[in-house]
């Protein structure tokens, strides 16, 4: 299956400004957490990701999982403008019946692998799918995007030390790391320094990346692992993400977590995106 390349840059400003549609006509939450997480996502879709929109049930396809799952608008708009489902669904989201529901939902959503949203459970599951990927000598990926706040949950711990051991080199975790999680700063509700130590201790190869650089991004995803001090061990990317990214007023302020823009700061949010020289995404533009 091979990797098709887009202007991820591009890609991202359509993503963000999706998202904030989306949440204002849902009346929904999680904005915050969706913006932070868009250059992750853009770039694995973008180029990194081996899966495609006509082979959903290749067996060998690269698995994405956003365990972070309250952030789904960010998840269904990037696969709406990757040609997954067509872009006039997001226009459902969150509505009664739909399936793109407020947590990420797999159900009748082409290209979400797994429903997430109970934090502590997309590593876990990641790593089931990386062993028996591995176990069937398949070429597959698997990729996972946590949320900081997400690793207060023991269950990633015990996938964190499962990995390693049996030697998941085809495992890649992401943690969105903008310091801000549901009631407070991720320092003040529950300190996760020293982050970067607490995963190599767990014999995790660790790199940390601007989240929103997007060259950063695409060298750390696609290095091989001959450059990583233990190859044959899992890959631990700590991205520093800013919680609201791309619009001014959102850019790290917790009420955004929980609260929907209105008319006037949707117009506000789209103009400031759509403005030359607006904060899109850092790194080179030729993907």
């Amino acid at each position: 299956m091979s990797i098709i390349e887009l202007d991820t840059v591009a890609l991202a400003r359509r993503i963000r400004a999706d998202v904030l549609r989306m949440v204002h006509a849902a009346k929904a939450s999680h904005v915050g957490s969706a913006l932070s997480c868009v250059d992750i996502l853009a770039v694995l879709y973008g180029g990194v990701l081996r899966v495609a929109p006509a082979k959903l049930d290749d067996p060998d396809r690269d698995r994405f999982i956003l365990s972070k799952g309250h952030a789904a608008a960010a998840i269904y708009a990037t696969l709406a403008n990757t040609g997954f489902f067509a872009r006039e669904r997001l226009a459902t989201y969150c509505a009664n019946g739909t399936a793109l529901a407020g947590h990420a939902h797999h159900h009748g959503v082409p290209g979400v692998e797994i429903s997430t949203g109970s934090l502590g459970h997309g590593l876990p599951i990641g790593v089931g799918m990386a062993l028996a990927a591995q176990a069937d000598g398949r070429p597959t990926k698997v990729y996972v995007v946590l949320s900081d706040g997400e690793c207060d949950e023991g269950s990633n711990w015990e996938a964190a030390l499962f990995a390693p051991q049996h030697k998941l080199r085809n495992l890649t975790a992401i943690v969105d790391y903008n310091k801000i999680q549901s009631y407070g700063r991720v320092a003040d509700v529950l300190e996760l320094h020293p982050l970067v130590d607490k995963w190599r201790a767990f014999r995790w190869n660790v790199r940390e990346v601007d989240g929103h650089d997007h060259a950063q991004l695409r060298q750390a995803l696609t290095a091989p692992p001959g450059v990583d001090e233990n190859p044959d061990h899992p890959r631990m990317l700590i991205a520093h993400t800013v919680k609201g990214k791309g619009v001014s007023f959102m850019e790290d302020q917790n009420v955004w977590h929980y609260r929907n823009p209105s008319d006037e700061q949707l117009a506000k949010a789209l103009a400031e995106l759509e403005a030359p020289g607006a904060a899109r995404g850092r790194g080179d533009k030729s993907k």
